[in-house]
Protein backbone atom coordinates (compact mmCIF):
# COMPACT_ATOMS: atom_id res chain seq x y z
CA UNK A 1 0.00 0.00 0.00
CA UNK A 2 2.05 2.93 -1.29
CA UNK A 3 -0.37 5.85 -1.02
CA UNK A 4 -1.55 6.87 2.44
CA UNK A 5 -5.28 7.60 2.16
CA UNK A 6 -7.42 8.48 5.18
CA UNK A 7 -11.18 8.14 4.77
CA UNK A 8 -13.58 9.84 7.22
CA UNK A 9 -17.18 8.61 7.39
CA UNK A 10 -19.51 11.39 8.53
CA UNK A 11 -19.39 15.19 8.55
CA UNK A 12 -20.91 15.99 11.94
CA UNK A 13 -19.45 17.68 15.01
CA UNK A 14 -16.39 15.40 15.01
CA UNK A 15 -16.13 14.44 11.34
CA UNK A 16 -16.10 17.94 9.83
CA UNK A 17 -13.28 19.46 11.92
CA UNK A 18 -11.34 16.18 11.75
CA UNK A 19 -11.43 16.26 7.94
CA UNK A 20 -10.21 19.86 8.04
CA UNK A 21 -7.38 19.04 10.44
CA UNK A 22 -6.23 16.07 8.37
CA UNK A 23 -6.23 18.19 5.21
CA UNK A 24 -4.46 21.17 6.78
CA UNK A 25 -1.62 19.01 8.13
CA UNK A 26 -1.59 16.15 5.66
CA UNK A 27 1.92 16.86 4.37
CA UNK A 28 3.44 16.92 7.87
CA UNK A 29 1.40 13.85 8.83
CA UNK A 30 2.55 11.90 5.78
CA UNK A 31 -0.94 11.61 4.32
CA UNK A 32 -1.36 11.66 0.53
CA UNK A 33 -5.12 12.04 0.33
CA UNK A 34 -8.18 12.65 2.50
CA UNK A 35 -11.61 11.40 1.41
CA UNK A 36 -14.91 11.67 3.25
CA UNK A 37 -18.33 10.07 3.08
CA UNK A 38 -21.49 12.16 3.14
CA UNK A 39 -24.69 10.19 3.36
CA UNK A 40 -27.40 12.63 2.29
CA UNK A 41 -27.30 15.44 -0.31
CA UNK A 42 -28.71 18.40 1.65
CA UNK A 43 -28.61 22.00 0.45
CA UNK A 44 -28.26 23.06 4.10
CA UNK A 45 -24.94 21.15 4.25
CA UNK A 46 -23.72 22.22 0.81
CA UNK A 47 -21.63 25.13 2.10
CA UNK A 48 -19.57 23.02 4.49
CA UNK A 49 -19.09 20.22 1.95
CA UNK A 50 -17.95 22.74 -0.69
CA UNK A 51 -15.49 24.21 1.78
CA UNK A 52 -14.04 20.79 2.62
CA UNK A 53 -13.62 20.05 -1.10
CA UNK A 54 -12.57 23.39 -2.55
CA UNK A 55 -10.62 25.02 0.27
CA UNK A 56 -9.37 21.99 2.23
CA UNK A 57 -8.79 19.62 -0.68
CA UNK A 58 -10.75 16.58 0.54
CA UNK A 59 -12.63 14.33 -1.91
CA UNK A 60 -16.33 13.55 -1.53
CA UNK A 61 -17.73 10.00 -1.58
CA UNK A 62 -21.24 8.64 -1.11
CA UNK A 63 -23.49 5.66 -1.84
CA UNK A 64 -23.77 4.86 -5.57
CA UNK A 65 -27.49 5.56 -5.62
CA UNK A 66 -26.97 9.05 -4.14
CA UNK A 67 -24.30 10.33 -6.55
CA UNK A 68 -26.95 11.89 -8.81
CA UNK A 69 -28.51 13.62 -5.81
CA UNK A 70 -25.21 15.31 -5.02
CA UNK A 71 -24.79 16.27 -8.68
CA UNK A 72 -28.21 17.92 -8.53
CA UNK A 73 -27.05 20.29 -5.77
CA UNK A 74 -23.72 21.04 -7.45
CA UNK A 75 -21.46 18.61 -5.59
CA UNK A 76 -19.42 15.90 -7.29
CA UNK A 77 -18.94 12.62 -5.44
CA UNK A 78 -15.83 10.96 -6.85
CA UNK A 79 -16.15 7.47 -5.35
CA UNK A 80 -18.85 5.13 -4.13
CA UNK A 81 -18.95 3.91 -0.53
CA UNK A 82 -17.22 0.61 -1.29
CA UNK A 83 -14.64 2.19 -3.60
CA UNK A 84 -13.67 4.71 -0.92
CA UNK A 85 -13.22 2.06 1.78
CA UNK A 86 -11.32 -0.20 -0.61
CA UNK A 87 -8.88 2.63 -1.45
CA UNK A 88 -8.36 3.72 2.18
CA UNK A 89 -5.35 3.01 4.35
CA UNK A 90 -7.31 4.01 7.47
CA UNK A 91 -11.06 4.55 7.96
CA UNK A 92 -12.37 6.84 10.73
CA UNK A 93 -16.07 6.37 11.44
CA UNK A 94 -17.68 9.52 12.88
CA UNK A 95 -21.31 8.53 12.39
CA UNK A 96 -24.07 8.76 15.06
CA UNK A 97 -24.48 6.08 17.73
CA UNK A 98 -24.97 2.56 16.40
CA UNK A 99 -23.93 3.20 12.81
CA UNK A 100 -20.28 2.38 13.52
CA UNK A 101 -21.21 -1.20 14.44
CA UNK A 102 -23.49 -1.48 11.42
CA UNK A 103 -20.73 -0.23 9.13
CA UNK A 104 -18.26 -2.64 10.70
CA UNK A 105 -20.45 -5.63 9.89
CA UNK A 106 -21.59 -4.38 6.49
CA UNK A 107 -18.31 -2.99 5.16
CA UNK A 108 -15.21 -2.82 7.35
CA UNK A 109 -14.75 -6.50 8.16
CA UNK A 110 -14.72 -7.21 4.41
CA UNK A 111 -11.77 -4.89 3.80
CA UNK A 112 -9.35 -6.05 6.51
CA UNK A 113 -7.13 -7.55 3.81
CA UNK A 114 -6.09 -4.16 2.45
CA UNK A 115 -6.91 -1.60 5.17
CA UNK A 116 -4.55 -0.96 8.07
CA UNK A 117 -7.20 -0.06 10.62
CA UNK A 118 -10.70 1.15 11.44
CA UNK A 119 -11.61 3.72 14.08
CA UNK A 120 -14.97 4.51 15.69
CA UNK A 121 -16.05 7.12 18.24
CA UNK A 122 -17.11 7.00 21.89
CA UNK A 123 -20.66 5.77 21.42
CA UNK A 124 -19.54 2.52 19.72
CA UNK A 125 -18.74 0.37 22.76
CA UNK A 126 -17.36 -3.00 21.68
CA UNK A 127 -16.16 -1.78 18.28
CA UNK A 128 -12.53 -2.42 19.24
CA UNK A 129 -9.84 -1.58 21.80
CA UNK A 130 -10.64 1.58 23.76
CA UNK A 131 -8.12 4.38 23.21
CA UNK A 132 -7.31 7.88 24.44
CA UNK A 133 -4.17 9.73 23.40
CA UNK A 134 -1.65 9.96 26.23
CA UNK A 135 -3.44 7.40 28.39
CA UNK A 136 -2.99 3.91 26.94
CA UNK A 137 -0.74 4.28 23.88
CA UNK A 138 1.54 1.61 25.34
CA UNK A 139 -1.27 -0.96 25.14
CA UNK A 140 -1.52 -0.78 21.34
CA UNK A 141 -0.33 -3.88 19.48
CA UNK A 142 0.67 -3.36 15.85
CA UNK A 143 -1.05 -5.64 13.29
CA UNK A 144 -3.34 -7.00 16.05
CA UNK A 145 -5.42 -3.98 17.09
CA UNK A 146 -7.16 -3.37 13.78
CA UNK A 147 -10.40 -1.98 15.25
CA UNK A 148 -10.12 0.87 17.79
CA UNK A 149 -12.78 2.83 19.67
CA UNK A 150 -11.81 6.37 20.61
CA UNK A 151 -13.52 6.97 23.96
CA UNK A 152 -16.00 9.79 24.54
CA UNK A 153 -14.97 13.38 25.24
CA UNK A 154 -15.99 13.16 28.92
CA UNK A 155 -14.15 9.85 29.33
CA UNK A 156 -11.04 11.57 27.94
CA UNK A 157 -11.42 14.31 30.55
CA UNK A 158 -12.04 11.95 33.47
CA UNK A 159 -9.15 9.68 32.48
CA UNK A 160 -6.71 12.54 31.99
CA UNK A 161 -7.48 13.86 35.49
CA UNK A 162 -6.98 10.45 37.12
CA UNK A 163 -3.85 9.70 35.12
CA UNK A 164 -2.22 13.06 35.82
CA UNK A 165 -3.15 13.71 39.44
CA UNK A 166 -3.02 10.19 40.87
CA UNK A 167 -1.49 7.38 38.83
CA UNK A 168 1.90 9.02 38.39
CA UNK A 169 2.51 7.93 42.01
CA UNK A 170 1.45 4.34 41.40
CA UNK A 171 -1.77 2.51 40.61
CA UNK A 172 -2.42 1.87 44.31
CA UNK A 173 -2.46 5.63 44.99
CA UNK A 174 -6.12 5.91 43.97
CA UNK A 175 -8.41 4.82 46.77
CA UNK A 176 -11.60 6.15 45.19
CA UNK A 177 -12.60 8.31 42.25
CA UNK A 178 -16.04 9.92 42.21
CA UNK A 179 -17.23 12.09 39.33
CA UNK A 180 -20.25 14.12 38.26
CA UNK A 181 -20.59 14.88 34.56
CA UNK A 182 -22.52 18.12 34.12
CA UNK A 183 -23.37 17.88 30.45
CA UNK A 184 -24.45 20.52 27.96
CA UNK A 185 -27.86 19.76 26.44
CA UNK A 186 -26.74 19.43 22.82
CA UNK A 187 -24.16 20.76 20.40
CA UNK A 188 -24.36 24.23 18.87
CA UNK A 189 -25.00 22.70 15.45
CA UNK A 190 -27.91 20.58 16.70
CA UNK A 191 -31.50 21.79 16.72
CA UNK A 192 -33.08 18.86 18.57
CA UNK A 193 -32.78 17.14 21.98
CA UNK A 194 -32.39 20.41 23.88
CA UNK A 195 -33.61 20.25 27.49
CA UNK A 196 -35.65 23.17 28.87
CA UNK A 197 -34.31 22.81 32.42
CA UNK A 198 -31.66 20.86 34.36
CA UNK A 199 -32.22 17.12 33.97
CA UNK A 200 -30.70 14.43 36.16
CA UNK A 201 -29.54 11.09 34.77
CA UNK A 202 -29.90 7.59 36.14
CA UNK A 203 -27.24 5.16 37.30
CA UNK A 204 -27.67 2.37 34.79
CA UNK A 205 -24.63 0.44 36.01
CA UNK A 206 -24.56 -0.78 39.61
CA UNK A 207 -20.76 -0.86 39.77
CA UNK A 208 -19.83 2.26 37.79
CA UNK A 209 -22.95 4.46 37.72
CA UNK A 210 -22.84 5.90 34.20
CA UNK A 211 -20.87 4.79 31.16
CA UNK A 212 -18.18 7.43 31.77
CA UNK A 213 -16.58 5.66 34.75
CA UNK A 214 -17.15 2.28 33.11
CA UNK A 215 -15.42 3.36 29.90
CA UNK A 216 -12.54 4.86 31.88
CA UNK A 217 -12.22 1.66 33.91
CA UNK A 218 -11.89 -0.46 30.78
CA UNK A 219 -9.59 2.09 29.17
CA UNK A 220 -7.17 1.76 32.09
CA UNK A 221 -7.80 -1.98 32.12
CA UNK A 222 -5.97 -2.21 28.76
CA UNK A 223 -2.92 -1.38 30.90
CA UNK A 224 -3.76 -4.05 33.45
CA UNK A 225 -5.22 -1.58 35.98
CA UNK A 226 -8.40 -2.04 38.00
CA UNK A 227 -9.48 1.31 39.41
CA UNK A 228 -12.25 2.24 41.82
CA UNK A 229 -14.32 4.67 39.70
CA UNK A 230 -17.96 5.80 39.87
CA UNK A 231 -19.74 8.52 37.90
CA UNK A 232 -23.07 10.35 37.78
CA UNK A 233 -24.39 12.60 35.01
CA UNK A 234 -26.90 15.37 34.42
CA UNK A 235 -27.77 17.79 31.63
CA UNK A 236 -28.06 21.56 31.81
CA UNK A 237 -30.01 23.79 29.45
CA UNK A 238 -26.90 25.21 27.79
CA UNK A 239 -25.01 24.45 24.58
CA UNK A 240 -21.56 25.56 25.61
CA UNK A 241 -19.49 22.86 27.31
CA UNK A 242 -19.58 19.81 29.54
CA UNK A 243 -18.15 20.25 33.05
CA UNK A 244 -16.60 17.51 35.16
CA UNK A 245 -16.62 17.63 38.97
CA UNK A 246 -14.03 15.26 40.42
CA UNK A 247 -13.37 13.97 43.92
CA UNK A 248 -10.27 11.78 44.19
CA UNK A 249 -9.28 10.09 47.44
CA UNK A 250 -5.60 9.20 47.36
CA UNK A 251 -3.21 7.26 49.55
CA UNK A 252 -0.27 9.66 49.32
CA UNK A 253 -0.48 13.09 50.94
CA UNK A 254 -0.67 16.02 48.54
CA UNK A 255 -1.32 19.78 48.40
CA UNK A 256 -2.61 22.42 45.98
CA UNK A 257 0.79 23.46 44.64
CA UNK A 258 1.75 19.87 43.96
CA UNK A 259 -1.54 19.37 42.09
CA UNK A 260 -1.03 22.48 39.98
CA UNK A 261 2.55 21.45 39.15
CA UNK A 262 1.34 18.06 37.89
CA UNK A 263 -1.30 19.71 35.70
CA UNK A 264 1.22 22.21 34.30
CA UNK A 265 3.62 19.40 33.38
CA UNK A 266 1.04 17.64 31.17
CA UNK A 267 1.01 19.36 27.77
CA UNK A 268 -2.38 17.80 26.97
CA UNK A 269 -4.00 19.69 29.88
CA UNK A 270 -4.81 23.41 29.89
CA UNK A 271 -5.32 25.53 32.99
CA UNK A 272 -7.60 28.52 33.36
CA UNK A 273 -8.57 31.15 35.90
CA UNK A 274 -11.99 31.28 34.25
CA UNK A 275 -15.00 29.80 36.02
CA UNK A 276 -17.66 30.14 33.28
CA UNK A 277 -18.04 27.69 30.40
CA UNK A 278 -19.07 30.43 27.96
CA UNK A 279 -15.71 32.17 28.48
CA UNK A 280 -13.76 28.94 27.93
CA UNK A 281 -15.87 28.09 24.88
CA UNK A 282 -15.37 31.59 23.47
CA UNK A 283 -11.59 31.24 23.80
CA UNK A 284 -11.71 28.02 21.79
CA UNK A 285 -13.89 29.62 19.13
CA UNK A 286 -11.49 32.55 18.79
CA UNK A 287 -8.14 30.73 19.02
CA UNK A 288 -8.63 27.00 18.31
CA UNK A 289 -8.41 25.09 15.04
CA UNK A 290 -11.97 24.97 13.65
CA UNK A 291 -12.89 26.72 16.92
CA UNK A 292 -11.92 23.63 18.94
CA UNK A 293 -9.75 23.17 22.02
CA UNK A 294 -7.82 19.95 21.41
CA UNK A 295 -6.51 19.56 24.98
CA UNK A 296 -7.86 16.64 26.99
CA UNK A 297 -9.31 18.98 29.60
CA UNK A 298 -9.33 22.59 30.84
CA UNK A 299 -8.95 22.72 34.62
CA UNK A 300 -10.35 25.69 36.54
CA UNK A 301 -7.66 26.66 39.07
CA UNK A 302 -10.03 28.59 41.41
CA UNK A 303 -12.11 25.42 41.84
CA UNK A 304 -9.24 23.26 43.08
CA UNK A 305 -8.94 22.26 46.72
CA UNK A 306 -7.34 19.50 48.80
CA UNK A 307 -9.19 18.22 51.86
CA UNK A 308 -7.16 16.69 54.72
CA UNK A 309 -4.19 16.17 52.42
CA UNK A 310 -5.63 13.17 50.61
CA UNK A 311 -8.85 14.28 48.89
CA UNK A 312 -8.47 16.21 45.62
CA UNK A 313 -11.57 18.16 44.55
CA UNK A 314 -12.21 20.43 41.60
CA UNK A 315 -13.98 21.27 38.36
CA UNK A 316 -12.76 21.11 34.78
CA UNK A 317 -14.25 21.80 31.36
CA UNK A 318 -14.51 19.14 28.65
CA UNK A 319 -13.37 20.24 25.17
CA UNK A 320 -16.09 18.17 23.49
CA UNK A 321 -15.40 17.40 19.82
CA UNK A 322 -11.80 18.47 20.48
CA UNK A 323 -10.04 15.92 22.68
CA UNK A 324 -11.57 13.03 20.73
CA UNK A 325 -10.32 14.60 17.48
CA UNK A 326 -6.77 14.49 18.84
CA UNK A 327 -7.11 10.80 19.69
CA UNK A 328 -8.68 10.00 16.31
CA UNK A 329 -5.78 11.65 14.54
CA UNK A 330 -3.16 10.07 16.81
CA UNK A 331 -4.46 6.53 16.31
CA UNK A 332 -4.68 7.18 12.55
CA UNK A 333 -0.99 8.05 12.54
CA UNK A 334 -0.26 4.95 14.64
CA UNK A 335 -1.90 2.78 11.99
CA UNK A 336 0.09 4.53 9.25
CA UNK A 337 3.40 4.91 11.06
CA UNK A 338 3.45 2.67 14.18
CA UNK A 339 7.15 3.28 14.84
CA UNK A 340 7.20 7.05 14.32
CA UNK A 341 3.67 8.35 14.94
CA UNK A 342 4.80 10.18 18.10
CA UNK A 343 7.13 12.29 15.98
CA UNK A 344 4.57 12.78 13.22
CA UNK A 345 1.91 14.29 15.48
CA UNK A 346 4.31 16.86 16.94
CA UNK A 347 3.27 19.12 14.06
CA UNK A 348 0.06 19.72 16.05
CA UNK A 349 1.88 20.96 19.14
CA UNK A 350 1.09 24.63 18.50
CA UNK A 351 -2.63 23.85 18.52
CA UNK A 352 -2.55 23.06 22.25
CA UNK A 353 -2.91 25.62 25.00
CA UNK A 354 -1.10 25.85 28.33
CA UNK A 355 -3.63 28.44 29.49
CA UNK A 356 -7.18 29.24 28.42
Amino acid sequence: MSRKIVHVVGTGTIGEPLIGLLCDFKEQLGIDEVTFHKNTPLTTDRSKVKDLIERRGARLTTHSEKIDGFNDIGLKAEFSTQQAIDRASVVIDCTPKGFGHQNKQKYYEKYLHNTLGFIAQGSETGFGKRYARGINDSSLIAHEDRFVQVVSCNTHNLSAIVNTLVLDEGEDNLLEGRFTLIRRANDLSQSNNFVPSPQVGNHSDEEFGTHHAKDAYYLFNTLGLKLNLFSSAMKLNTQYMHILHFNLKVKNKTNIQKIINKLENNDLIALTDKISSNEVFSFGRDHGHFGRILNQTVVSIPSLTVNNGNEIIGFCFTPQDGNSILSSLAITEWFLYPNSYEDKIQCLKNLFFDEV
